[in-house]
């Protein structure tokens, strides 16, 4: 969506500090830390805040994430910050970069300090497990005046990749479009962008896309890890969108959405990649091993495993068949075997290739 001067101008004075803003960006892991790396390298001040003082001690002393980004350093624009009224008081901007799972404690904790003015970005990709909603849903529902400057960010974004400056493109949707555009801005003012950000108004879409691919993620890791090859992952992942397309349109989505970086893009980057949480979780599962075991190993939340147990209720409450999510399901919460789901799963009545089945 290319704006008007009218519209831009417009925009400018809705949303302050959009040239160089004041960015709060909550949660210190890979994703949040890349994302403060950006915006610092932007021009704008990043106060990143998490909730564990001994990490934001030790980025303070290194300058650097050792947990999640090692050997990644970052810009002085960069402060990290142990309070949430430190860190949102006076913010233009606040990007929500926590898991799933902390996102209404976290929203609901910061709410009180956040300005009627500020910009707010959901950069988490997940459902919530317990309401099934969309994570941008659960921050309308915290933050009374959230709607009119709420957007959400998705894409191919593999947060070392973003961090070390790889060329990257990412969408901004909102269902106000000036808020999609401020956010645009918010990651467009280096002289040098290696982030590219385009604007969409399909919230639903967008976060549908981003929360089921990591699903289809750990799919694909499951059969890279019993060892079929490229075909077997390419037909995995092809009908995984399939069924992300049918439940997205069955909520409201466009099925065009899927089609772009918040769909297909963000599907193809994680679901070979072993930079991705959900794909290592499939794979170590494809070889045998325990879901406990693996996520004790990998110490970092792989969204994909609660967000498959909600995709399966969402399907079978609008009556949306989704037989692939549905054997992960099995597999990752009922201990089924994964040549056991594969089995049943090449073994479904044939069907015309189609978006219905």
């Amino acid at each position: 969506m290319e704006p008007n001067r009218k519209s831009l101008d417009h925009m400018r004075a809705a949303f302050p500090g959009a040239s160089r803003a004041i960015v709060a960006v909550l949660g210190g892991g890979s994703w949040g830390t890349a994302l403060a790396l950006l915006l610092a390298d932007a021009g704008h001040e990043v106060r990143l805040w998490d909730r564990d003082p001994q990490l934001l001690e030790s980025i303070r002393s290194f300058r650097e994430n050792r947990r999640y980004l090692p050997g990644i350093s970052l810009p002085q624009g960069v402060s990290p910050v142990g309070e949430l009224e430190e860190a949102l008081t006076g913010a233009d901007a606040v990007l929500f970069a926590v898991p799933s799972s902390a996102i209404r404690e976290v929203a609901r904790a910061a709410a009180p300090y956040i300005g009627a003015e500020c910009l707010l970005i959901s950069a988490a990709k997940g459902l919530e497990e317990a309401s099934g909603l969309r994570l941008s849903q659960v921050l309308t529902e915290v933050i009374p005046h959230a709607p009119a400057r709420l957007a959400a960010l998705s894409g191919p974004n593999l947060a070392v990749e973003v961090a070390r400056g790889a060329p990257t493109a990412s969408v901004i949707a909102a269902m106000n479009p000036e808020a999609a555009v401020a956010g645009q801005r918010l990651f467009s003012s280096r002289d040098d962008p290696t982030f590219r950000v385009y604007t969409s108004r399909d919230v639903i879409g967008l976060e549908f896309g981003g929360a089921i691919k990591n699903v289809i993620a750990i799919g694909a890791g499951v059969s890279d890890g019993q060892g079929f090859g490229d075909n077997s992952r390419a037909a995995l992942m092809t009908r995984g969108l399939t069924e992300a397309i049918r439940l997205g349109v069955a909520h409201g989505a466009e099925a065009q959405t899927f089609l772009g970086l918040s769909g297909v893009g963000d599907l193809i980057a994680t679901g070979g990649s072993r930079l991705s949480r959900n794909y290592r979780v499939g794979f170590a599962l494809g070889q045998g091993r325990t879901l406990a075991a693996i996520l004790s190993e990998l110490g970092q939340v792989a969204e994909g495993v609660p967000t498959t147990r909600v995709v399966h209720g969402l399907a079978q409450a609008t009556g949306v068949e989704m037989p692939l999510c549905s054997a992960l399901r099995a597999l990752l919460f009922e201990n089924r075997p994964a040549s056991e789901v594969i089995r049943e799963l090449m073994q479904r009545p044939p069907k015309e290739e189609s978006l219905a089945g």
